[in-house]
Formats: C-alpha cells, structure tokens, sequence
C-alpha cells in the first residue's frame, strides 16, 4: 500500500515521466476482516473505561452508528430537547444527518456539556489517536477485529434487523 502511495505521489510530482508498474499488476490490496462489534463486547468496555467523556462517547456511538469525527464533534446546540432530535451536518459529506432520540441516548446527552462541544476534549484529538485509544481499551479487554468503525457496523445491523430501509 504504502508502495504504491509513494510511487502515484511521484508520478502526481512529476518525478516519474511514465508509471513502473501498470495499474492491474500492482499486487491487490487485502484489507482485515471488518465486523460490528457485538453488545457484550461494547458493554465491556464501556464498565471498564475510567474516562467519563470517553465512556459517553462510546455510549453515543453504540446508540447513534454515527462516524466518530461527526461524534466527536456535536455541539449542544446540536440537540432540540423538545422535538428530541440530533441534527447535525456529517463532516465527510457536508450532508445533514437528522436522528431522532430515545431514553437511553438523553440519559448519556444530560451527562455532557449544556454549552459548546459535547466532547471537548476529544474534539481535539486526531480521528487516528481516537482509534488507537480504542484499540488500546480492545486490547486490554482481549477484543478482537473490531475498531471504532464496528460502532456503525453493529447500529446498521441492528436498523436492518428492525426494518429500516438500506
């Protein structure tokens, strides 16, 4: 991979006239397993993380299936209590995503901040610092083949499931 990056750069810059290897004979690109992670597994690591913002956003991210920079990110201005509703514009799209609240997604949004950033702290950190810091809590925990990504994974399963339209 990191091969093949180095030489489209060189050939993006101008330091290769002509491409080494042609497209269909660099060796395919095999990517891990990917998987959601399970309910036990989440509520593992939630009991066992010390942190209380981290320990919020993962609650978040099991309720919402959202992608952890748009978690990350969410304002308190974010969130119409009367309507229950999370509104907020998804960073990798620009889209707005809309998702209207339960019980058990208000009891996480009352332990956060009332003004500003949800995650302040986090907010600040890297989408690949998160990521570590959640393989770390996995990795502590004997978890396996699962990533901040099996968040989205595990919530779109549950939405098919329940019969929520692709």
């Amino acid at each position: 991979i990191y091969l093949r990056r180095l030489h489209n750069f060189a050939l993006d810059m101008n330091w290769l006239f002509k491409s080494v290897l042609p497209k269909k004979q660099w060796p395919k690109v095999v990517f891990g397993e990917k998987r959601a992670i399970t309910l036990a597994e989440h509520l593992a690591i939630v009991a066992r993380e010390q942190n209380p913002e981290r320990r919020s956003f993962y609650e978040l991210a099991w309720h919402m299936g959202a992608a952890q920079s748009d978690i990350a990110h969410l304002r308190n201005e974010d969130i119409d209590w009367e309507q229950r509703v999370i509104s907020f514009f998804r960073r990798k799209t620009k889209s707005i995503a809309m998702l209207h609240f339960g019980d058990s997604i208000e009891r996480v949004l009352r332990t956060l901040p009332t003004v500003g950033l949800l995650f302040p702290y986090l907010s600040t950190v890297r989408a690949g610092d998160r990521a570590t810091e959640f393989k770390q809590r996995c990795d502590g925990l004997g978890i396996k083949k699962v990533t901040l990504h099996s968040y989205r994974y595990a919530w779109a399963e549950r939405a098919k499931s329940a019969g929520y339209p692709e």
